[in-house]
Parts: C-alpha cells; sequence; structure tokens
C-alpha cells in the first residue's frame, strides 16, 4: 500500500506543483515592512484614536487634517496636543497634512507667501514635536509648477533632517502636462521630499458618468508614469476607503464610505457585484419612498443607486501592485471609512504575505494563512491557493521527500542522481522522478503493482494518515506506541480498515477529525486546504516545536 506524508509541507518553504509541468516558487519576504499611513478627516481625535487602535499595528504613521491655509497663504494651525501625546504613546508618527482643500486661489496665495508659510510649519513642528509635514495643494495648474518645486524646496532645507516631508501628486496614467496633472514635476518633486503619495483614486467623480472610483488599470498606469521620474523607494500608493454614488437619471458622484455602503445595500436589500474588467466593486439598491438615509451630511432622496466603491477584494489587487513594482507602502483615504475589519488583510497582503482571492471564509483559512506566512505552503498560482484542489501522489511525494531533507542528504552524498527507473510510469521526463526514487530510496513509498506508480494518481485521507503516523513515529516513537494502546474509535467507518491504527491514533492526538460527526471517510481524497489544516496540527510534533 502506498503510503504519502502530504502533512509535512509544512516543514519548510517549498515548491508546490500547480501542475506537471508548471512550478511555481515564492521566496519568504524578509525585508521591513512596508510603510502604511492613513489620512485622518471626517471626524475627531476620539474616533480616530479607536479606529487607530482598531487597526493594530497596522499603520506607522498617520496624517491629521492640522494644517490649514489661510486667504493669504499663511497657516492655519488645527492641532490638538492631546492627540499627539497620544500618538507618541503607541509609537506612530504623526505627519499632519497641509491642504489648499482644492481652492486654488488660496494654493497660490501659498506659494506666493512660500518663506514665510515654511517658517509657520517649520515653528509648528518644532513646537509640537510633529514628525514632519505632508503637503496636499491641489488644483493649480502647470503655470504653478516651478514655484510648487520651489516651495518644497525651501521647507526641505529649513525642516531638520529627522523630520519627514512628503507630498500628494495628482495620479497621472495618460502622463499629461497640462491642468492640475501638471503642476506636479514628479522628478524635482522627489529630490525635495522624503516620498511622493501618489493620488490614485477619483477615477470617476462628482458630475462624472458612473464608474470605478479607481480601476486597477488607472491605478497601475498611474504607478508606470511615476516610476520614469521618482524611484520605487520614494512612491507611497494612494488607496481609497470610499465610493461614490450616482442617483438614477441625476448628476452624481458623491462620496461615501465603504461601510455605508455596506450599510444600505443590507437595509435596501441590494446587490452587490464584482466587475472583473476594472476589479472594481459596484452595488446597486432602491431607497423606497418616504425614507431619505444619510451619507455623511446629505440625505438620499427615494430612488435607485448606482455605487462603485472598493472592497477586500479591489484593495487586494491594488495592494499587490506595492509588491510587484517595490514601492515604499501606501497611504489610504480616510481612516475613519474604512470598516475595522480591513485590517485583518491588509496588512499582510501589503507586505506580501499572503495573497489568495480564493481562501477568504474558507473553513481552513487561517491554517492556509499560517502556513504560508511561514514560508510552508504557497499557492498553485498568485492570486489563488486553490484550497479544494486534490493532491496527487507524485505532489505529495516531493513534499515529503523536501520536507524531511532527504533531497538534499542525497546531493551530500554524491553529486550524480540516479537513474535507474524504479517504475515504469515514471518516465524520464516527469518532473517529479528524481524525488519520486529518493523516496522509494529511503523505503518511503512503495509502488501499486507492476512497477507502477501512478503519479497522478489523487492521495486518500488513510494515505496521508499512514504516512504521518509514521513520521511521528520516528520521531516519537513511545508516544506513538503509548497511544496505540488507548487509541479509542471515534469513527464508524474505519473498523475494518487497513489504516485503522493510523487513524485511530492521529484522532487522538487532535491531528485527524472527521469529514461529518463520526464518519472519517477514509478513501476520500485529500483536499489542499485539508493538507494545511493537518500540517498546523501536526508541525510541533514533526519538528518538535
Amino acid at each position: 500500500m502506498m503510503l504519502i506524508g502530504t502533512f509535512v509541507l509544512g516543514l519548510l518553504s517549498l515548491t508546490f506543483m500547480l501542475d506537471q509541468h508548471k512550478v511555481f516558487t515564492l521566496e519568504q519576504k524578509t525585508e521591513e515592512k512596508k510603510l502604511s499611513m492613513s489620512y485622518l478627516y471626517f471626524g475627531n481625535s476620539s474616533s480616530y484614536i479607536e479606529k487607530i487602535d482598531q487597526s493594530g499595528n497596522s499603520l506607522q504613521t498617520v496624517s491629521p487634517s492640522y494644517f490649514d491655509l489661510n486667504e493669504d497663504g499663511s497657516l492655519k494651525n488645527n492641532i490638538d496636543p492631546k492627540f499627539v501625546s497620544e500618538m507618541k504613546k503607541r509609537n506612530i508618527k504623526i505627519v499632519p497634512f497641509l491642504s489648499n482643500h482644492w481652492n486654488r486661489e488660496i494654493g497660490r496665495a501659498a506659494l506666493s507667501n512660500k518663506e514665510g508659510l515654511v517658517d509657520e510649519l517649520v515653528a509648528a513642528i518644532n513646537q509640537y514635536q510633529l514628525d514632519g509635514v505632508h503637503v496636499d495643494i491641489e488644483n493649480l495648474t502647470e503655470g504653478d509648477r516651478t514655484e510648487y518645486v520651489e516651495l518644497m524646496r525651501l521647507l526641505w532645507d529649513k525642516l531638520s533632517d529627522e523630520k519627514e516631508v512628503s507630498i500628494a501628486v495628482a495620479a497621472n496614467p495618460n502622463g499629461i502636462n497640462k491642468g492640475w496633472q501638471g503642476s506636479y514635476d514628479y522628478k524635482e518633486l522627489a529630490k525635495y521630499s522624503d516620498y511622493l503619495m501618489i493620488m490614485a483614486y477619483d477615477e470617476s467623480y462628482y458630475g462624472s458618468a458612473p464608474g470605478p472610483v479607481a480601476s486597477l488599470t488607472f491605478v497601475e498606469k498611474s504607478v508606470q508614469y511615476a516610476l520614469k521620474n521618482v524611484p520605487a523607494d520614494k512612491i507611497v500608493l494612494g488607496i481609497p476607503f470610499y465610493g461614490r454614488y450616482w442617483p438614477e437619471g441625476a448628476k452624481g458622484g458623491t462620496g461615501i464610505d465603504m461601510k455605508r455602503v455596506e450599510e444600505l445595500v443590507s437595509k435596501y436589500n441590494g446587490m452587490k457585484k464584482f466587475d472583473e474588467t476594472s476589479k472594481s466593486a459596484y452595488a446597486e439598491f432602491t431607497v423606497p419612498n418616504g425614507e431619505n438615509p444619510s451619507v455623511y451630511y446629505w440625505k438620499l432622496d427615494p430612488g435607485k443607486y448606482k455605487v462603485w466603491y472598493e472592497n477586500d477584494e479591489s484593495l487586494k489587487h491594488k495592494l499587490r501592485l506595492v509588491q510587484k513594482y517595490d514601492l515604499l507602502g501606501t497611504a489610504s483615504w480616510s481612516l475613519n471609512s474604512a470598516p475595522s475589519a480591513i485590517w485583518d488583510f491588509y496588512t499582510p497582503w501589503l507586505n506580501g504575505e499572503h495573497y489568495f482571492f480564493d481562501v477568504e471564509n474558507d473553513w481552513a483559512e487561517r491554517d492556509i494563512l499560517t502556513m504560508f506566512s511561514n514560508g510552508w505552503m504557497i499557492g498553485t498560482s498568485e492570486d489563488n491557493f486553490s484550497p479544494n484542489q486534490p493532491l496527487t501522489r507524485a505532489q505529495a511525494t516531493v513534499v515529503l521527500v523536501r520536507a524531511l531533507g532527504l533531497e538534499q542528504q542525497q546531493l551530500e552524498k554524491s553529486t550524480s542522481s540516479s537513474t535507474t527507473g524504479y517504475f515504469s510510469d515514471v518516465k524520464t521526463s516527469h518532473w517529479a522522478k528524481k524525488e519520486i526514487e529518493i523516496a522509494y530510496e529511503h523505503n518511503l513509498i512503495k509502488g501499486i503493482g507492476d512497477s507502477q506508480f501512478a503519479p497522478d494518481q489523487t492521495i486518500t485521507r488513510a494515505e496521508i494518515s499512514a504516512l504521518l503516523a509514521r513520521v511521528i513515529n520516528k520521531k516519537d516513537s513511545v508516544t506513538i506506541a503509548s497511544i496505540r494502546e488507548t487509541a479509542e474509535n471515534p469513527f464508524y467507518d474505519i473498523s475494518n480498515h487497513w489504516a485503522y491504527n493510523d487513524i485511530t491514533t492521529l484522532a487522538n492526538l487532535n491531528i485527524v477529525r472527521g469529514v461529518k460527526e463520526n464518519e472519517f471517510q477514509p478513501d476520500s481524497i485529500v483536499t489542499r486546504a485539508q493538507m494545511a489544516a493537518l500540517m498546523n496540527r501536526s508541525s510541533s510534533l514533526i519538528i518538535g516545536e
């Protein structure tokens, strides 16, 4: 009988076969965490602190709306010293943003008052022990381009080196050099800042036709344009925590936060969909007559609404771009608009810990993510883990050989590889030929008769149980022997099965569990999700941790 130890995948970072020809590999991330900054708006200090605490350790920097501009371009200071103190207790940098709130005249007044404004900013940053300033002056034009760079040069020169200077710049996927986009000289601004934050959102806006806030193509092209002028480690990707809604037959595009979308869709039995082309979420709902639900400070009239917004899936696609282009990190607008549960995936995805779209809400999700974060399992592709995919005998054999370090032992013994060919159906060209022969030499596997191995045949739950029991027995034979003597059988369908002792032993170790109550289904195939769960439960016995 063929015995294969699929469980022990958890012992090392390994390659896993999507099919018999293609191998996906992923090295475990060891670099520092990516920057995660969030703007603080639409709230107060108390609500900000609550949301920051709910984020766990996800945020390194927050940027509250503390620096506004007067009509003459001088600084309007709105700093809350108590909030600053609370952030210092949490070891979170506080870098307020300076904004003209889209007012072109006030923005130009700031440029005309460069030296005075810079002196006021430096004084406020030092007085309140802030960690720097984030400049967000918008709605200027190409005619203001040079003066904007000069403002940032003065600020960069006058602020001490340990203070951060960063700049919000318009997304420019099409390389436009006129109007609002033309006001930002990426290359020159990058010289006088720690990073540029690309506002990769508002692709659709108030007054536009309904559409995504930030389609994946729009965002990626914006990153690609920036990289022509700015090093990757000076680029921060802006992430929207909001959407925009359009009433049917009327002008729309007003902002709405992610939480409120979900509430309205649920309340009015609306529908939610995901557009695969733009990688964006949208929803539709109808407000009945007699009701006027609120969104921020506005009331919705009765009628049909369409909302384009961000959800977990759309955000994950954007976060992958940070890894793809090795950007410095992200800045989200804005913290109070995000559901608290977003941080369960945001930080891991931002840091490349997992990329799987198909494991959310899977029963083995935590096992899968734990194994991946440890470098013990990877996906069948960049985006998917394929939790319900069955394993083949060849795949499991490769896992076993690598888990036990047998491949390395073989290399240390001899640089030549065996070409004996133990099984007639494992051809020289088979991707797992070497590992199958190594496993056979170590008496871990046997064929199915007539020199056949059936490498692409799936593995059963009984076979895995037998192999895992064997591996654990090699590590701790005393424990296995004692449990075998007293093990009770919790499953009605294994009494006369060849793997009875192995299954009951592992059941009493709480490693294997039934598919249903009191039912093990020993001859059912093993899935990747089951493997992750079994591996997670048994790894301490196998590796002695």
